[in-house]
Parts: C-alpha cells; sequence; structure tokens
C-alpha cells in the first residue's frame, strides 16, 4: 500500500522532489510513560473536548472512545516529529482535521518555542446531493487503476452534477481562471451539451493516468453513449469496452434476433423484430435494416456495438 501512494503520488508531483516518511517510524516504539510525560502534559481534558469533532462525538448516543479521544496527541506529535527531523514548518489537510493539527502547532509552540502553520481547505461536497466525497458516502474514487479504472475514474466526474462541475474544474484542473470562464459561459449557454462535466472528465483523467489513457477513455465514452464510431476505435481501446460494457459472447453465425434476446435487449423474436422494424436497433452506428444479418458481417476485431436506442446496448463478441 505504502508504495502504491508513493507511486502516485510521484505521478501526480512528477519533477518534484518528494521525502516520504512513516509515522510507525516513531510511534511504533513509543513508549506510554514517556508520551504521558513529555507529550500528554501539554494538553488538558478541557482544550480537547472543545475540538470539534471530539465534541460532536460525544454528542451522540455511541459516544467516543480513548483511542478516538488521544488522536489528537498522536498527530500532534507527528507534527513534532516532521518538525524536529526533517523541518517541516506547514501542515495542511481537510477542515474536518484542523483541530488535530492546530494541536501540533501548540505542542511545537510549546516544547520547541518555534512558530509554525497549518492550513485547511474545505471538504468537497456535491451540490445536487449535500453528500461530500468519501468511503463513508459510497462514492469514493481511487487514483489507483487496479481500484477504479480510468475508464470508471472519467464516467465519475463525467456524471457530476451541473451545480458542481464549473467549481470541480476550478478545484480538480490546472485550467486557468480564465479558460475556466470561458467553458462556463459555453455551458450555461446549452447545459444539454454537458461540456463542463466531458471538460472535467477529460482534465481529471489526463493529470491522474496520462493524456493518452485519458484520450482512450473518452473516445471510448464517446463511442457507447455518443457519436464516436465503434469502428474508429483501436485494439487496445476496444479491450476497454469489453471490461466496462455489458459484453454478450455469440457463436459466428448467429442470426441478429437471436443476438437481442442473447444479450437481454430484447425479451422475445416479435419484440426484437419490433424493435429492427422500427429503427431502434443499430450495429457499430449503423441502423439495422434486415432481420437476416447474420453477425459475421459486422464484425469489427471480433466484437461489434449493438443498440437499441441511445442508452440500451451491449458489446457483442465473436467466439
Amino acid at each position: 500500500r505504502v508504495e502504491k501512494l508513493k507511486l502516485q503520488a510521484k505521478n501526480l508531483f512528477g519533477g518534484v522532489e518528494i521525502d516520504f516518511v512513516n509515522n510507525y517510524d516513531w510511534l511504533g516504539s513509543l513508549n506510554l510513560v514517556t508520551f504521558l510525560r513529555d507529550i500528554g502534559k501539554h494538553f488538558t481534558v478541557n482544550e480537547l473536548i472543545k475540538k470539534d469533532a471530539i465534541a460532536t462525538r460525544l454528542k451522540s448516543d455511541n459516544g467516543i472512545s480513548y483511542t478516538e479521544f488521544a488522536y489528537p496527541l498522536l498527530q500532534a506529535y507527528d507534527y513534532f516529529n516532521l518538525f524536529r527531523t526533517y523541518g517541516c514548518n506547514v501542515q495542511t489537510g481537510g477542515s474536518d482535521q484542523w483541530g488535530n493539527i492546530v494541536a501540533g502547532v501548540d505542542l511545537i509552540r510549546k516544547k520547541e518555542q518555534q512558530t509554525v502553520f497549518a492550513f485547511t481547505v474545505p471538504l468537497i461536497v456535491d451540490k445536487a446531493t449535500g453528500k461530500k466525497f468519501g468511503k463513508s458516502e459510497g462514492n469514493a474514487v481511487w487514483l489507483d487503476s487496479t481500484k477504479t479504472s480510468p475508464y470508471a475514474f472519467y464516467q465519475f466526474w463525467l456524471n457530476t452534477s451541473d451545480e458542481s462541475a464549473i467549481d470541480y474544474l476550478k478545484l480538480f484542473s490546472l485550467l486557468s481562471l480564465e479558460e475556466i470562464a470561458g467553458i462556463e459561459k459555453d455551458f450555461l449557454s446549452n447545459l444539454q451539451s454537458r461540456s463542463a462535466q466531458r471538460r472535467l472528465a477529460k482534465e481529471v483523467t489526463t493529470l491522474v493516468h496520462g493524456i493518452e489513457i485519458a484520450t482512450g477513455v473518452e473516445k471510448v465514452s464517446d463511442c457507447l453513449f455518443g457519436e464516436a464510431k465503434f469502428t474508429d476505435l483501436s485494439v487496445a481501446e476496444i479491450e476497454i469496452v469489453k471490461q466496462n460494457a455489458p459484453l454478450t459472447k455469440v457463436p459466428v453465425g448467429t442470426n441478429i434476433i437471436d443476438i437481442l434476446i442473447m444479450s437481454g435487449l430484447a425479451s422475445s423474436k416479435r419484440e426484437a423484430r419490433t424493435f429492427i422494424e422500427s429503427g431502434a436497433v443499430s450495429i457499430n452506428g449503423e441502423k439495422m435494416e434486415s432481420l437476416d444479418l447474420p453477425v459475421s458481417e459486422k464484425n469489427q476485431e471480433g466484437v461489434f456495438l449493438l443498440k437499441r436506442g441511445k442508452k440500451k446496448l451491449s458489446v457483442i463478441e465473436v467466439v
């Protein structure tokens, strides 16, 4: 886990020299009596229970464990060691960490008679739902491609609400405010275009996974839900489609009527015929005109995209 975090940080802060340290190096050998004598004496219970995180838990039905109550002291000790060993004089975090970070500022002032600094940033909240980003809310998105695929990562940002899209461009992209203002103007003139969400998804995916992967998943997304042609996808991009869209495997020569049923896009042969005759069915973006077309005639590297309407789809793999 630590090595993956290091790799992610290096990718995000390319060109910047970063020192990675593990607080287990000083917490792992910590003696409780020594800790209480040298660190605990600098904190009063009165000041600890005034901290928002602790005060909120004290008012809840579940109360607060001693582990949670003592956490500000451990985080303060982290800052103290970072300052003493590495000269670190600024600590940042989410706004919910303010009390813990300030505890470190106070500890360093009391023990070292030195001034250090702290700043926090607001927690990110989706204006449409009122929910913050995080595992507890079930809407966490991961930088690690093995936990959130680049395609799923792109879709996460693409599905941002209209209310939050511009704010997120300011927070998560490196675009200038002037450029974002231009994007906002175009977006507000045509919300249906979702131009702000598309730009947000492209920018953030590029930052995390690189321009090549970002361009690929953007192309795949446009193919599945936009106007891009499936036949223009590369072999690698087709693999992305197969991994992220409904996939149905069929034998060569299977009739399109049967494929619609096998893929779940139709519940019966009669319904399948009705969909085709009404022009609702397309293969690789082309409307079906024949009820008897075998799949081998529309084969794209053994795979093609079957759609019913604009949103119902299945990737068909010929086996």
